[in-house]
């Protein structure tokens, strides 16, 4: 009990650590927020005909984006969800995967059963030396 008692603070901040990471890691599952990566995302592109939802903003997307991508940022991607189709597979990405894990989220609650987080955005993309149309 002394152990414990003269170390609190880094107990604590190691049990704070652990949570933090085992949410990093499992946070979207918990959420319902399926995950992809860009071979799976090519997939459901080629194959399903998956619309490309960049939720970057406007100045991102004009840096570079996936060719026949449609970009709604998430800023106004409320707005705009009567745009989208809630039949069709949407493959949703932002500059490195976290902003289009809230927009994914947030379609899900909205009735879109058929939405994939691209894992590490369009950073991933870049790495896996897939096109960007500039």
């Amino acid at each position: 009990m002394q152990f414990l008692t003269n170390n609190i603070l880094p107990i604590t901040i190691a049990l704070f650590s652990g949570l933090m990471l085992l949410w990093s890691l499992f946070g979207n599952r918990i959420r319902g927020i399926k995950e992809v990566d860009c071979p799976a995302a090519l997939q459901l592109i080629n194959h399903k005909n998956a619309l490309i939802l960049d939720v970057r903003d406007e100045a991102e997307y004009k840096a570079g984006n996936i060719l026949h991508s449609i970009s709604i940022p998430l800023s106004r991607l409320l707005e705009r969800i009567n745009d989208l189709d809630k039949e069709r597979p949407i493959v949703v990405l932002c500059r490195s995967g976290n902003r289009s894990a809230s927009a994914s989220a947030l379609l899900g609650k909205r009735g879109f059963t058929q939405v994939y987080n691209l894992t590490g955005g369009i950073i991933a993309w870049q790495k896996a030396n897939l096109p960007l149309r500039k």
